[in-house]
Parts: C-alpha cells; structure tokens; sequence
C-alpha cells in the first residue's frame, strides 16, 4: 500500500514538473492582439462565395433529380419503356420516380432549371425541362384524342389511368398556374406547338373557371367559405403574366396586376412587412400567422410579375413599392444562421429551407435586375445562400424543406409540421437561388472588408474603401 502512495507522489510530481517546464500561453489583451480581427465561431460558412462551389451544389441536384425521376413512359400492361409515343395506349404511364412530373412544385423547379441554364451556359439544365415539358405535351395530346371513358377520371396516385389528368381537365390553382408559367416558359425555347392548346387550357381555368370574391379577387371554399391563401399568388399570377408577354394581351397584366394588389390590401401587415397565410372573409377578429413559404410565394410572384410587366403599365409603381417593402420586411427577420423560421416572426420555430432559398433568391434577383440595392441587400443574399448549400447533403437532396402546408388558425399546426427531403418544394427554389447568385457573382465584387460581407461595383477599387 505505501509502494503504491509513493509511486502516486512520485507520478504526481513529475506532472507538476512536466507543466511547470511548459512555456506559458501569452494572455489575449487589446494591446497584443487585434481583436477586431478574430474569426468568429459562425454556424454557417460566412462570406463570398465561388461559381464553382454554385456550380458543384447544383450539379448535385441536378444529378439527384435526373437520375431519381426519369422522364419515360411505360406500358401499363408490360412496365416496358415506351419510345416511341405514337405507340401510347390507355393506362400509359410516367415512369415511378420520387417525385412527380406535374405539380406546381415541379412547376417551381421546370423554371428554376431554364434560369440555371442562362445563368451558368450549362444546356443540361434548360434540357432537363424541355425534355419534360415536352413528353407531358405528347402524353397529354394522346389522352386528350381519347374518348373520356378511356382515359380515367383521376390521376395515377388516386387510382385512376391518367397521368395528365390536371394539364387537360384543371380543377384548382394548384393544378393550373405554376405549371402554366412553367410551360409558356418551355415554350420559348422549344417553340413545341403542342404545348399551345395545353397553356390555353391552363389560362382559361385561372381566368374563367376558378372561384373568386365580388371584387375578383381568386379565392378557394376551403377550409372555410371565402378563404384567400397567400400560396395562391404564386398559383396564379406568374402564368397570368407569362401569358401577357406571349400574347401581348393587357387584360392577363391587368389581372395579374389585381391580383397582387387586392391580396395586399387584405392580408399584408405593414408594421411588420410580412403577409399572413390566409384571409377569411368576415372572420373578425382575424388571427396571423406569418408562414415563411407562403411568404416566399408572394415575393417570388412579385419578381416574376415585374420581371415581364410593360415599363408604362399603370400598376408597376405599385407593384415595385409593394415589392421593395416587402423585402424591407422579410430582411429583418434573418436569423444569425442565415436561415428564416417556419413562422418568421417566432423564433422558437424551426429554421425552414425552401422558404431561405426563396428569399434568397428574391433578394439577389432584385439586385441584379437594379430594383434593390446591392450594398443594403446584398449581404443578406450572401447569407441566405450560405445557409442554404448546408441543407444540400452528398447525394443531392435538400433537407430541411416543409411538407405541403394548408391554412391554419393555430400555432401548434405550423410550429410541427413535418419536413422530409422528399418534400418537392425545396428543389426548385435552390436551383434558383444558385443560378442568381452566379449571376450576382458576374455583376458585382463581393469581398470580406473589416471582417463582413460587402458589395462594390465591378471595376472599381474595393481596397480605397479599407
């Protein structure tokens, strides 16, 4: 027993000895250390970022997406590829895949992959949807030469036979617009002539058929009579605004115009610079939820709408005001992450991605097309794409995205909605964001000075400014 206390004393001693040897680690003071120039410990990468880095993120998509939802047709009967589509008979089907051909998320990623395309030159990216758009405008041809008995009265994931039930016979926003805009968008690099019957039907449905308040106003009957849903925004103006530039017909700007506007006056809360979910009418007093997505779909209308509507038209001023204030709005409820919330104004809610994708996006779209300031909103953009490519895993999915959301009148319902890599609405939006930061990155020197993020013209001399 005292062998083993002395050999404790002894090893004892020796790392008294062996620390006593060790030369001091000099104190951090303010007169030894520039303090101002230590890295911070930040959760999320911080500063510029690389086209090449933008690149690879997308490429990772990209490949995802291509290789997990093919565009085939296949025999019902035999599960064989069909290619040759005048072969097509009734029961021919998409080819199962995660994700589905047509749906207004898909809608959202079709156009993000055209802009991918301008963006970086790479013709894969603008393939990818004509290819698509194309094989739903030859399938929906065929099932639309078919006698109405043959062809199934719902879609393949109700039970019916046909896959293109929602492009020939649109029975809610969500079947129509943002595969509308989508398709008109196809059009314009395909010039496919068999996708101009299927945009029209798309436009009639949206100006005709769907259900509207007394002043015009689109509206739904659930989950309760007269019900606004701010998603409805994005379902329905960016196809009515593609169809004004196509056609150069006023009445689809006028409209789109209206649209916007009337949604405003019910449902955007200018002290906080947010929109709530949805609108009930004669609901009073009315609750507010401001739900990050639903958020991200008005603004993104609001870009896509300006992007195409005529300088002189007589509601572009308001439009553009209503745009920069909302912006002004969402910018102020970036979290330190880079992320934004499920609901953005309660930061005990989750960090949400497609809706940071969207911001993003709209934050570094409104720079490049001169409707935002670079310096004021630039940061902002970098930061939302920071966070966004940390939500990209190794195999090209995007995490973090919400689940298809409908309107609620409760906290609870939002705060715990799922989020699954699955969830369609995520792909798109980073596509987009991606391809505007590339863009971003092309117009302007973005560069760490004093340690943060800052915007400076290209050609000038950003070091004058240290």
């Amino acid at each position: 027993m005292k062998t083993k206390i002395l050999i404790l004393i002894f090893a004892a001693g020796l790392s008294v000895n062996a620390l006593a040897q060790q030369p001091t680690q000099q104190r951090v003071t303010d007169q030894n250390t520039a303090l101002h120039a230590m890295q911070p410990d930040y959760k999320v990468p911080y500063g510029p970022m690389k086209t090449e880095d933008i690149m690879a993120v997308l490429t990772r998509i990209f490949n995802f997406l291509d290789e997990s939802t093919p565009a085939k047709v296949l025999d019902r009967q035999t599960k064989a590829e069909i290619t040759d589509l005048t072969k097509l008979a009734p029961g021919s089907n998409f080819a199962p895949g995660v994700f589905r051909l047509v749906s207004y998320e898909w809608g959202v990623a079709y156009g993000a992959m055209i802009q991918a395309g301008d963006a970086t030159g790479d013709a894969k990216f603008t393939e990818y949807t004509t290819k698509r758009i194309n094989l739903i405008g030859s399938v929906a041809k065929y099932y639309k030469s078919q006698p109405v008995s043959q062809q199934g009265q719902q879609g393949p994931q109700q039970g019916g036979g046909n896959p293109v039930r929602s492009v020939l016979d649109p029975r809610a926003l969500d079947d129509a617009g943002s595969m509308c805009a989508a398709m008109i968008k196809s059009y314009n690099v395909s010039k496919n002539q068999d996708l101009r019957p299927l945009i029209e039907n798309y436009i009639n449905y949206i100006s005709t058929n769907q259900q509207r308040l007394s002043d015009g106003t689109l509206s739904r009957s659930r989950p309760l009579p007269d019900a606004l849903w701010l998603d409805d925004l994005y379902m329905s103006v960016p196809a009515l605004a593609q169809m004004g530039k196509l056609t150069g017909e006023k009445k689809y700007f006028d409209d789109a115009c209206k649209q916007v506007l009337q949604f405003s006056q019910r449902m955007y809360n200018k002290e906080k610079g947010l929109y709530m979910h949805g609108w009930i009418q004669d609901m009073n007093p009315h609750p507010e939820f401001y739900w990050g997505r639903c958020n991200g779909w008005a603004v993104l209308t609001m870009c896509e709408l300006l992007d195409v509507l005529p300088a002189d038209h007589p509601s572009r001023n308001a439009i553009m005001e209503q745009y920069r204030a909302h912006i002004k709005g969402i910018a102020s409820y970036q979290a330190g992450t880079g992320f934004w919330h499920q609901l953005l104004d309660r930061n005990d809610s989750y960090l949400e991605t497609s809706a940071t994708a969207i911001f993003t996006y709209c934050a570094a779209h409104g720079i490049n097309s001169g409707w935002l300031d670079a310096q004021a909103y630039g940061p902002m953009a970098v930061l939302g794409w920071n966070a966004v490519t940390t939500k990209v895993n190794d195999k090209g999915e995007v995490e973090g995205t919400c689940v298809g959301t409908g309107m609620a009148f409760d906290p609870a319902f939002y705060y715990n909605r799922p989020v699954n890599v699955a969830a369609a609405h995520g792909y798109g939006p980073v596509i987009m964001a991606g391809a505007e930061m590339i863009r971003l990155m092309k117009n302007w020197q973005i560069v760490i000075n004093d340690s943060a993020v800052m915007f400076y013209k290209q050609g000038t001399d950003w070091r004058n400014n240290r």
